[in-house]
């Protein structure tokens, strides 16, 4: 299993960030190889993934949530292995620290490549980096979901 971190400084306030992130389904707006996302419910989320020309999907639950704070997370279902975490920090009134830990086991070949290349590494660095495009240049968050998800 490989850990993927990158942390981005946004130019938003803590609860804007937080709040666009919480918008899944607009998760292929800024992350590379994302096809979609459909929110299933409070807790649960399905996805589709093309990456390297391999098609592959999975479902996800919320194992931690608590608004403005964290967002944790690991696959329940699928071909894809992984488990997360994104945390915001709020610097001051209009500038927050997002920070994206991941743990990834790649799946198939074309996975195995693509980790022991940095490929996985590079591209969560690049998704960051788009979601500090989109959010910053959007104007404010498109929607949010403030509901508290308590471990285990």
């Amino acid at each position: 299993m490989s850990t993927v971190k990158e942390t981005v400084e946004v130019e938003v306030p803590v609860s804007t960030a937080y709040n666009q992130w919480t918008m899944f389904e607009e998760f292929p707006n800024f992350m590379e190889g994302v096809e979609a996302v459909t929110q299933v419910d409070d807790r649960h989320n399905h996805w589709t993934t093309k990456i390297g020309g391999v098609k592959r999907e999975f479902d996800t639950e919320i194992v931690d949530q608590l608004p403005d704070e964290r967002i944790a997370w690991r696959t329940i279902s699928g071909d894809t292995k992984q488990k997360g975490m994104v945390s915001f920090q709020r610097l001051d009134e209009t500038h927050t620290r997002v920070e994206l830990v991941m743990d990834v086991e790649p799946g198939g070949m074309v996975e195995k490549a693509a980790d022991m290349t940095g490929m996985i590494d590079r591209r969560v660095k690049g998704d960051m980096r788009r979601f500090k495009e989109y959010i910053e240049h959007q104007g404010g968050e498109s929607g949010g979901w403030r509901g508290r998800i308590k471990p285990g």
